[in-house]
């Protein structure tokens, strides 16, 4: 599980993102509408995963951050010193116990690139109970659009006849005069 929050001016968001053992991604993010710290919101994030992860009954979790305070504060190596992450500290760990076996690791914000676009995109969007999105859902486009619902035909090309012209000096056959005089 990869997680991220992102407090910014227009507003906060938390995002997480299951990687199963098959290959399946799972991504949840949510618009934090309430005034918080980004500790409090990478707190948010962290808890907003693993509550995926028990709902998906996962028994064994390694759980990634590129936030420092809390990964090792929840692995006991910092002390919290702000009050306000007490609570969620000790929440963190009642979630913990649900797991057979669960890890923390400090990873680069670079391999976290996708839990920090979810979080950043919900911090970012004014959303409502009329516009939420589910599923979220990004693939891999493989080529252009336009690429793969054009359809060859033996027909010639719209400027064939003006080409012709040009190397020629001829009209089509069924030109009149008038359009002579717009071709030139």
């Amino acid at each position: 599980m990869y997680f991220d929050g992102a407090v910014n001016s227009t507003g906060s968001g938390i995002g997480a993102i299951l990687i199963f053992p098959d290959g399946r991604y799972y991504s949840v993010a949510a618009k934090v509408n309430f005034s918080c710290t980004n500790n409090v919101a990478e707190y948010e994030a962290c808890i907003l995963g693993l509550q995926a992860a028990i709902d998906f009954k996962v028994k064994e979790l390694e759980v990634f951050g590129d936030f420092m305070l809390t990964i090792f504060q929840t692995l006991g190596q910092w002390k919290i010193k702000d009050a306000k992450l007490v609570p969620y500290d000790e929440y963190l760990e009642g979630l913990a116990e649900n797991f057979e076996k669960i890890s923390f690791t400090y990873t680069s914000r670079m391999k976290n690139q996708f839990a920090d676009a979810l979080a950043t995109f919900a911090s970012m969007v004014s959303i409502t109970k009329k516009n939420l999105a589910e599923p979220l859902e990004i693939e891999i486009t493989k080529g252009t659009a336009h690429c793969d619902v054009i359809e060859a035909t033996d027909a010639k090309p719209w400027y064939e006849d003006i080409k012709n012209f040009l190397q020629t000096g001829q009209y089509p056959p069924f030109v009149d005069r008038r359009d002579w005089k717009t071709l030139r």
